[in-house]
């Protein structure tokens, strides 16, 4: 007979995005006290200069790089930056999940670039990275949010090279190892591995990227909502607090407090222990079963944030498995990607406890086990 497990995870949230608040988090906790002032007011830019500031200082960015908050997630960073950058340089693209395959498409499509060379890999793999001309610019992202699969370090860029390497890197940025020096460009958003309130993206440039926006003068039309320089010069004050549009004061003042959690916690080397430790959970379970297994097969490229899992049932029945776990309050939001190949995808970032997966895990093969009746 098929037991049903007596515990639920205390926290059922396992979705890739927005991702589980942080242990502990209550709106009670916030400082509001910024609400209905202005974010040009000089509390207002205090406020995000802080979250800048405590970003800088948690992921230990050279002093020379820039932060500035910026609007449209993760996407504005990204599209930001290509519609500034691209097109002094011949662009290599390295796409293998449904995200980086849209930035090869904006590029090819929307910026109309014609010098431009895709790699690209079916999902659960990564392309070959030797292919890379680093005389190009490089488009890429570094953690497959929807195929489960990462680039496993830094060392395929070399440190002296002629493009600028603009990555795309929500779902990696706090979670995994990033060496600074290896990147011009880098964007996120900070609902994914802290949790945040969605909306706002954040652009990390290093002195070669800057040096890239006051030298090249893009041949297309500019949208205010993306210009980062004027009269040929950088707009400092975008990366000192004074955001482009207006930005959710509360969605900063929730970003603080997670910064603020990271930091009680150990900082950035808890971090990336907290989502490893929750990956090797998976892992674990799935050595054991021979119905589920990754779809990242290669475990030096399986993303210890996004873990996307294939299931030995039809496309219909895993729907039917991810709702009976919803149903029983047990793991939300755990279905795979919808252009990704059918399956589940459990968010493993530091915001998720460990006793919840764990728990998850057993309520994982009780659903199986009703749905095929084994």
């Amino acid at each position: 007979m098929n037991v049903k497990p007596e515990q639920k995870p205390a926290c059922p949230n396992f979705s890739s995005g927005p991702c589980a608040k942080r242990p502990g988090y209550s709106l009670d906790k916030l400082d509001i006290s910024i609400l209905g002032r202005s974010h040009r007011s000089n509390i207002g830019k205090a406020r995000l200069q802080k979250a800048i500031e405590k970003t800088r200082q948690l992921l230990d960015l050279p002093d020379d790089y820039l932060v500035g908050i910026v609007p449209a997630s993760d996407t504005g960073a990204l599209e930001m930056a290509m519609w500034n950058l691209l097109g002094a340089r011949p662009v290599d693209v390295v796409y293998f999940e449904s995200f980086g395959k849209a930035w090869a498409d904006d590029i090819t499509r929307q910026l109309n670039l014609e010098n431009v060379n895709l790699y690209a890999a079916d999902y659960g793999h990564l392309p070959d990275l030797s292919q890379v001309n680093f005389e190009h610019d490089l488009v890429f992202t570094w953690n497959g949010t929807t195929s489960g699969v990462k680039v496993p370090n830094g060392d395929f860029i070399p440190i002296n090279r002629g493009g600028l390497t603009i990555c795309d890197a929500t779902s990696a940025v706090f979670a995994m190892d990033i060496p600074w020096d290896k990147l011009d460009v880098a964007t996120f958003s900070w609902q994914k591995v802290l949790g945040g309130e969605a909306g706002h993206g954040v652009l990390i440039l290093s002195p070669r990227a800057v040096e890239r926006l006051e030298t090249f003068n893009p041949p297309r039309p500019l949208p205010k909502i993306f210009r980062l320089t004027k009269n040929g010069n950088l707009i400092k004050d975008i990366f000192e607090g004074s955001t482009i549009n207006t930005p959710s004061m509360l969605c900063n003042e929730d970003y603080i407090d997670a910064l603020c959690w990271a930091e009680s916690i150990g900082g950035l080397p808890a971090l990336v222990r907290r989502s490893e430790n929750n990956l090797r959970i998976i892992e674990d379970f799935v050595t054991t079963r021979n119905w589920i297994s990754f779809l990242a097969s290669n475990p030096e490229t399986r993303s210890n944030t996004s873990v996307c899992l294939t299931v030995e049932l039809e496309p219909d029945r895993i729907k039917e498995l991810v709702k009976l776990l919803a149903d029983e309050k047990a793991a939300f939001d755990i279905g795979s990607y919808r252009d990704a190949p059918p399956g589940l995808r459990f968010w493993c970032g530091a915001t998720v406890e460990a006793e919840d997966l764990k728990l998850a895990m057993q309520w994982l093969e009780w659903a199986y086990q009703e749905i095929t009746g084994t």
